[in-house]
């Protein structure tokens, strides 16, 4: 599996948190910003992770800003992305089950470091289960298709 991973200034902290584990696990990563916590604006950061992500360069993204509000917004604006915002662990799992999210966004000024931690284990730890959730799936992508 190969993650893109991003942040802002007010996700930068974690960011670099998530990337420790990454690296324990031995998962393959790149991190595309930002590299410090002076201010910053987010769609910097959210376009070239959602980007790479459903062009197939990457499997998966994560995004993480203060409340992880502006880098969903940013990334769900790319075609065939669907980032979810998750916050607790329940979520976490039924997004990759239920909607295949590709892309998760968390807030570090909302979740400590232990839990975006577990957050970010479950939901790279968890497979489509498709059945009756592609066909939902498949009606978001002609949603997409049709605009």
């Amino acid at each position: 599996m190969k993650v893109a991973i991003a942040a802002d200034h007010g996700g930068y902290t974690l960011k670099e948190e998530i990337k420790k584990y990454l690296e324990s696990a031995g998962i393959e990563y790149e991190d595309f910003g930002c590299k410090c916590e002076d201010s910053v604006d987010y769609p910097d950061y959210a376009l070239p992770v959602a980007e790479k992500v459903a062009t197939g360069a990457f499997d998966r993204g994560i995004l993480i800003c203060g409340t992880g509000v502006g880098m969903s917004i940013a990334a769900n604006k790319v075609k065939g992305i669907r980032c979810a915002l998750v916050h607790d662990c329940f979520t976490a799992k039924a997004t990759r089950e239920h909607n295949d999210s590709n892309v998760l966004a968390m807030g570090e000024r909302v979740v400590g470091p232990g839990l975006a931690l577990e957050i970010a284990k479950i939901w790279l730890g968890t497979e489509f289960s498709a059945g009756r959730h592609l066909r939902r799936v498949e009606k978001i992508k002609e949603i997409e298709d049709n605009q």
